[in-house]
């Protein structure tokens, strides 16, 4: 009985067997036939060129790889274009989601509040204002040109003795400086005396006698005079009717009190007429002389205060005024020489000092201004990101003006009233790339050429007939400000990048490979060593350059990326 059951059991197992297999052939049969019919309605399309996996303009006509080991990509007739549409994604290409940065079909960007929030985005109201502004330059304290006074005597002699003995000294005014000793002097006075006493002694004679005397007298007193011979040396010279062989040399000629700049007079030295024996400068009043650059050189207008500071007093500012704007340029460093000048009673400034110079200028009247922060300027466009409602921002291409401390002028682009970004501007420009926004303004943006999206690129094939269920359409990534990805730091170059090895990063189908990247700022690297474990977040600033915006060492377990 037992025999007979095991053998009904072996039968049925036989037969369930025999039933599956003939079931898989007959499935594997008609799906082959299937894919034979829709191969066969599917003729295999004609490799154009092999472009460059990483979106350069590189292309050849065999396959090949780039200098990372990357495979070119494959351009099928009727498929990808260059320049065009592409069906397969760059690497570089990324894309937008609901939860982080889009563009929209007008041109705009949107983003999520909650987004906008953890960028901290700031925006401030375009607005009419007198557009004031500082100009700080570097200036020099120098001397007062139209106070100096050279003492130079009108003829020759010898001196015999100083009265003022170094450079440096302040003298006062009619104080003597030196005695002298002059042939011509002395007989210049002994004419003076004859003549003075011949007119005395003449008084009683006929009226042309007198008359002639008197001219010769009066010609003598004439010579004495424009040698500088004091009056009350001529004076003594009439009533004592005698002819001195030295004569005291007076600075009365000085209008001021001051002090001696230069002294070139020695005791027993002989000196011709017209030597400057002496050079003498009043600094109760002094010129501050400040160079300031071609740009700002309109701005500045005689009678634009200025303040001054020097290094020597520096909780002390000098107030003053500017007296004149120089009609020269200097060559060599492209700047125009201001003149201020400085009230100096105390005799605090100094010739030769150096002095940080503040000139307030005015602007033209009320203009449109905005923030300098708001405008992200690329060299050869600027762009302003304005508001249009929370989370949904506008990027103008504007037109500026003159700048001021903190405002710019817009003379185009963005109208009185409008909320224009000013903080966290780049964030955003990173978080969109701003590439489908900045497309519709026209040519090549600023930030770079713009791709379509991954998710605009890869469309799922349509189905040759209707019994042919089209693939699974690929999900797309979501978007981020920043890609992430982790590996060793190998080296920081020269010119501020730094070489890293990688791991795959999958939000941008990269292999790992080792390449060069850019540091937003050059402190990022400071706290990672070479050959340590790190871990980055970059993004695309224009094609092909890649920006890492944080970077920090990796956890000692980490070992992801390698």
């Amino acid at each position: 009985m037992k025999r007979t059951n095991a053998m009904v059991v072996v039968v049925l197992v036989a037969a369930a067997v025999a039933a599956g297999v003939g079931y898989w052939w007959g499935m594997a049969e008609d799906s082959g036939q299937k894919t034979v019919s829709v191969a066969q309605k599917e003729p295999a399309r004609k490799i154009l060129y092999y472009r460059n996996p990483m979106g350069l303009p590189d292309t050849s006509p065999t396959p090949k790889k780039d200098s990372m080991g990357m495979d070119y990509v494959p351009v099928y007739e009727g498929g990808e274009e260059p320049g065009g549409s592409n069906q397969a994604a760059s690497p570089f290409a990324t894309s937008a989601s609901s939860g982080q940065a889009a563009s929209t079909g007008s041109g705009q960007v949107s983003i999520s509040v909650e987004k906008v929030q953890k960028l901290g985005v700031k925006t401030e109201r375009a607005a009419m204002r007198m557009l004031d502004k500082t100009i700080r330059v570097v200036g020099r304290v120098e001397v007062d040109e139209r106070h100096i006074h050279n003492i130079a005597p009108k003829f020759e002699g010898w001196i015999e003795k100083l009265h003022v003995k170094s450079a440096g000294e302040p003298v006062r005014k009619g104080q003597a400086l030196f005695d002298v000793y002059s042939p011509e002097l002395v007989s210049a006075q002994r004419e003076y005396a004859i003549a003075v006493q011949g007119v005395a002694a003449l008084k009683d004679a006929d009226g042309d006698t007198r008359q002639s005397m008197q001219q010769l007298a009066d010609a003598s007193l004439l010579r004495l005079k424009n040698w500088d011979i004091s009056e009350q040396q001529v004076k003594e010279l009439a009533i004592s009717g005698a002819a001195r062989r030295s004569l005291t040399f007076h600075a009365f000629h000085t209008p001021a009190n001051g002090i001696v700049l230069e002294k070139k007079a020695l005791e027993g030295m002989r000196f011709m007429p017209g030597e400057v024996l002496y050079q003498i400068a009043d600094l109760s009043s002094v010129w501050v002389i400040a160079d300031v650059f071609e740009q700002d050189i309109g701005l500045v207008q005689v009678g634009s205060k200025a303040q001054v500071k020097l290094n020597a007093y520096p909780d002390k500012p000098f107030e003053g005024v500017v007296s004149l704007v120089y009609p020269t340029l200097n060559a060599a460093t492209h700047t125009v020489p201001v003149r201020m000048e400085i009230a100096n009673p105390k005799g605090l400034l100094k010739p030769a000092m150096f002095a940080s110079v503040e000139i307030q200028v005015a602007g033209k009247g009320d203009v449109l201004t905005v923030p300098v922060s708001a405008v992200i300027d690329s060299g050869t466009r600027q762009i302003v990101l304005v508001q249009l409602a929370p989370g949904r921002f506008e990027p103008r291409a504007v037109r500026l003006g003159s700048r001021g401390e903190n405002y710019v002028e817009v003379l185009e682009g963005v109208a009185d009233g409008e909320q224009v970004v000013i903080s966290a501007n780049f964030l955003i420009d990173a978080e969109s790339n701003l590439k489908a926004a900045l497309s519709g303004l026209g040519g090549h943006v600023a930030h770079g050429g713009s791709a379509p999206s991954a998710v605009e690129q890869k469309q799922p094939p349509k189905p040759t007939n209707g019994n042919v269920e089209p693939p699974a359409q690929p999900k797309s990534k979501p978007a981020a400000v920043g890609h992430r990805a982790q590996g060793t730091l190998n080296a920081i170059n020269a010119d501020g990048t730094v070489n890293i090895t990688h791991g795959p990063v999958e939000s941008l189908d990269w292999p790992g490979m080792t390449m060069d990247f850019v540091l937003a700022n050059s402190s990022l690297a400071g706290n990672a060593r070479i050959g340590s474990a790190i871990t980055f977040e970059i993004v695309e600033r224009k094609p092909g350059e890649w920006v890492i915006t944080k970077l920090q060492a990796a956890p000692a377990n980490s070992h992801e990326g390698h």
